[in-house]
């Protein structure tokens, strides 16, 4: 019963939404590093307690996804993005098998990483990490465009990136039921509709005559190509998981 009620705390974004998000101590970009912290909490403990994982928790989780799904509909803050997308994976990582819900996790936290680094840049660059009024980034910063391009489509779930691979897998190894189904269906294609809808208000269309574009500085690419080989191992892994 205890653990339940730990992984429910841990998992349904709970501290943000009962605390964080009314007393705005914290910083969109530590709220994101405290959110992660709390979801690998919840990985670790669910390796150390190989106890199932009470139906109504998963649940409540799901609902509490749904918020986060509206909320990181309405954002244009990469930084929010980013936790209200680690929030609304939850669901999955309770319901996957041991080791495939690790394994989605992890790919999902370093995707995730990805995009607040993508946030860091937006914010240094243009003042905010907001992206709304910067269009067009894959025409004039290309490799900025680029790096997006691939944290947002292996979010959306695409092929062969890991989270896609890691996530079918999953699917292929765990127990089934209608509730299963349903959670699974609404947590893929809400992944793919925020991912595409943010690729299509900053990546792609007429860049903005009004902003100063500048794009990755040397460490910055340097960072992002270190991302991007551990997104292609975790791929390799992903492949090795769906043939084995």
């Amino acid at each position: 019963m205890l653990t339940n009620f730990i992984l429910l705390f841990l998992f349904s974004g709970l501290p943000y939404y009962l605390y964080l998000e009314k007393d705005k101590k914290l910083s969109y970009e530590k709220i994101f590093f405290l959110s992660a912290f709390l979801i690998v909490c919840g990985m670790t403990l669910l390796t150390l307690k190989s106890q199932e994982v009470s139906i109504v928790v998963v649940i409540v989780v799901f609902i509490a996804s749904l918020v986060s799904l509206y909320k990181a509909n309405k954002t244009t803050n990469l930084y929010k993005l980013s936790y209200y997308i680690l929030f609304f994976n939850a669901p999955m990582l309770l319901m996957f098998e041991l080791k495939a819900s690790i394994l989605y996790g992890i790919s999902l936290l370093f995707t995730l990483v990805g995009l607040y680094l993508m946030g860091k840049y937006y914010e240094r660059q243009y003042g905010s990490a907001n992206y709304q009024s910067v269009t067009g980034i894959t025409l004039v910063t290309p490799y900025a465009g680029f790096f997006l391009t691939i944290y947002l489509t292996s979010l959306a779930l695409y092929p062969p990136f890991p989270n896609a691979l890691l996530f079918f897998n999953a699917i292929l190894s765990s127990e089934t039921s209608p509730l299963w189904y349903l959670i699974v269906l609404v947590i893929f294609f809400g992944n793919f509709l925020i991912a595409m809808r943010v690729m299509a208000k900053t990546v792609f269309g007429k860049p903005n005559d009004n902003v100063h574009y500048v794009d990755l500085s040397k460490k910055e690419k340097a960072i992002h190509y270190a991302m991007f080989v551990i997104l292609l191992i975790l791929s390799v892994l992903g492949f090795q998981e769906v043939l084995s």
